[in-house]
Formats: structure tokens, sequence, C-alpha cells
């Protein structure tokens, strides 16, 4: 194909871009995410299709994430001891094996084993790439921004590529939603050779001793909480957002086409939130946004269970920006609050978003069985509000910028120590 001199620098530089390591892990990112959103996208047609109530619904959302709650962390623990890059394209395919033959059974036994071993799958990935983000990120927040935009598309891409697949034929065509994790393993490939290439830096520059900052575990449990609350509220929604939205907005178009524009304006609204909070950073420390973030995010849940007719998918839209503005800052404050152990952190407070609020969904499930969903949902009108309450008593940590224990294990020049900003937002 032939290309003018003036188009090709320009392509030149595309080019470029795309092949940058976050850019690319964004990617892999994406398609790894797509496995937690197809839970719930998945959970409207296993009711269709085999009369599940919701509380056997919602348990196939906890069997993707019960393991998931307990392997998250300890691959995080691996990952702080050991380097271990292989992890991200295996267990892509771990996560898209899992969900691709969790149509292919009849057995609901099965299906849970299979979605449990996806979210195994999840669990193994995300540390390891967080860590890998962050140093070929360079520490910076904006960085680890893009790397979380990545799985928030996935997330928000899951519902239109389950409906376009399992509406054509039913669930026995869920094989093919393994296709994602065949691209998000390939995408990786390169970033994991060219993390062990050596560079002439590397092999020329030694970094200084720098003091390590010591864990501050009371601000991480702190941390944990918060994200814990914010768990069940969007898990919790994003579980039975597709029942909710039909008798919020009506099923005039049924669950294909209702269910999954609400469950992707939910996912959407993720991207725009992670991308708001990163660029926020430029202005305000990561603790007052975090705090703003959740206390206006109470009216928006609020307005998800309540409110009606169309604007019931603006304050969806709302939700998913106010929940989501504090994730990729979320992960890197705990990295810094615990900088000896960056992996635990990152497996912990990404392990926790997609785990806890699983065995929450259950209890939803349960009581919506009994009472009403609305009844059912009201609950969780009170999680960012005690998400912003265990926020306020965490501060901005101090930075050691550039050591080797702010980005884990890359080189990096001498530190400059950011003292932390104190305020009362």
């Amino acid at each position: 194909m032939y290309f003018s001199p003036s188009r090709g620098p320009a392509r030149k530089r595309l080019v470029g871009r795309l092949n940058q390591p976050v850019v690319r892990l964004s990617a892999g990112h994406a398609c790894v995410d797509v496995y937690q959103g197809a839970v719930a996208a998945l959970v409207p047609f296993f009711v269709a299709e085999r009369a599940y109530t919701y509380a056997a619904a919602s348990g196939l959302v906890l069997a993707a994430s019960l393991l998931s709650s307990v392997a998250q962390p300890l691959f995080g623990m691996l990952t702080d001891r050991w380097v271990l890059p292989w992890l991200l394209p295996v267990s892509t395919l771990v996560a898209g094996c899992g969900v691709a033959l969790s149509g292919a059974t009849h057995s609901y036994t099965l299906t849970l084993v299979f979605l449990a071993v996806s979210g195994i799958g999840v669990a193994a990935y995300h540390p390891e790439s967080a860590r890998i983000a962050r140093v070929a990120g360079g520490g910076d927040h904006r960085a680890m921004g893009w790397f979380s935009l990545g799985g928030n598309l996935g997330f928000a891409l899951a519902p239109l590529l389950v409906t376009a697949v399992v509406a054509m034929g039913g669930l026995s065509l869920s094989p093919l939603l393994v296709v994602p994790a065949v691209v998000g393993s390939v995408l990786c490939l390169p970033v994991l050779r060219g993390m062990r290439r050596p560079t002439e830096t590397s092999k020329s520059v030694t970094p200084p001793a720098v003091e390590v900052r010591r864990d501050d575990v009371r601000s991480f449990v702190g941390l944990a909480l918060a994200v814990v609350f914010r768990s069940i509220a969007f898990v919790g929604l994003s579980t039975f957002l597709v029942f909710h939205a039909q008798e919020q907005v009506g099923g005039g178009a049924g669950p294909a086409a209702v269910g999954a524009g609400a469950l992707f304006v939910l996912y959407a609204g993720g991207a725009v939130g992670t991308v708001v909070g990163s660029r926020l950073t430029a202005r305000w420390d990561r603790v007052r946004i975090v705090r703003v973030s959740y206390l206006l995010t109470v009216v928006a849940v609020a307005g998800v269970v309540f409110v009606p007719g169309p604007a019931f998918f603006v304050c969806v839209a709302l939700t998913s920006i106010g929940l989501y503005v504090p994730f990729s800052l979320q992960v890197t404050l705990a990295q810094d609050y615990l900088p000896s152990r960056v992996g635990t952190a990152a497996g912990i407070t990404l392990g926790l978003t997609v785990s806890v609020g699983g065995l929450a969904g259950l209890v939803i499930g349960g009581l919506a069985d009994a009472t009403s969903l609305q009844l059912a949902l009201a609950p969780l009108i009170l999680m960012p509000l005690l998400s912003w309450l265990s926020f306020r008593t965490l501060a901005e940590p101090a930075i050691a910028v550039g050591s080797a224990s702010a980005v884990g294990s890359a080189s990096a020049p001498g530190p400059e120590v950011r003292e932390p900003e104190r305020d009362a937002a």
C-alpha cells in the first residue's frame, strides 16, 4: 500500500504509540476484563433458557468471584516474591476458556465450576499486570489510569459481545467468547519480551541506595474497607441491573436490548470515570478526589434504585463515573501504603472489586426472591457513604518519587520525597 510522504510520519507516530508497553497492557487488560463483565451479561440468558431464580443467578456471579477473592491476594504475594510475567498470557486464556465453556453445559454445577475457573484466571492476571504496568509507566498515576481504562473498556464491551454472540444461537454459542482471550494473550507477548531485554541504561547505571519507606498497614486497611463497600455497590448493581432496568424503564424491547444497554452504560461510564480520576490528579491529591467522588455517588445510586423512565440511564452513568473515579487512584494509593508489597496491594484492591461484591450479590438475590428487587437494591445506597467514611481517616502518603520502592523493580533515579498534602475535603 502506498503512503504519501506527508502521511508517513503520522502513521509512524501512530504505530509507535500503539506499540508502547502501557497501551499494549491496557488492551490486554481490556481482553481480560471482558470476562468479568461477561458473567453479569450472561445472567439474563441463563435465567431465560434455564429458568434460574435470582438467588441461583447471583450464585453464578459468586462462583466467578469466590475463589478469586482468596486467590488474587495469594497471587499478589507470589508476584512480590518472584517475577512471573508468564502469568499474563496464561491467565488470560484461563479466564476466557472458563466463560466460553460455561454455556456449553446444561449442568448448573459444571457451569459454576467453569465460572470459578474463569475467576481464578482473572485473579492470576491482575497483580502481576498491575506491577508491570507500574514499572512500564514509571510509577506515573496517569499511566496506571490508562491501564485501568483498558479494563473499563473490556467491561463495557462485554454485554455487547455477549448479546451479539448468545442472542444469535443461545448459550450453546458461548465457546465463541474465547476469542478476546486469544487476542489478549498475543498482545502482551511483545511487552514481556521487552521487559526481559536489558537496556543500555540498566547496564550502565546503578540505582542509588534509597531508604525504603515503612508499610502503612493501618491506612491500607482503611483503604481496603472502602474498596469492599465500593465492590458491594458495583457488583450488586451489575448483577441485577438487567432485571431492574426492565422494571424501571419497561421491557418492550426485551432484556437483550434494555438490559444490555443498561450494562453498557454502567461499564462505559467506568471508562469515563477512570480517565477523569487520572486527570484530576494534576490538580488535587488522590485522597481528596476519592472522598468527593464517593460522597456524590450516594445520590447517584439512590437515583438508580428509585428513579424510573429514561432518567434511570442518566443515574446509571453518574453512578458508574462516581464509582470509577477512585478506581486506579485506589490501586496506586494501595501500592504507596505498602511500598514493599506492591503485588499484594494490587491483588487485594483489584481482587476485592470483583470478589466481595459477589458474596453480597447472593444476599441481594435471596432478598429479591423474598420481597422485591427494588427493596433488595436499596441498601446499596449506603455503600458509597461507607467508602467515604473509610477515606475520612486517610491521608495522602509521602512518595519517594523515582525510587525503586515506588515502581517495583524498575531502575530509576534517586528519590525526591514529596510530602503528603493534608486537607479536610
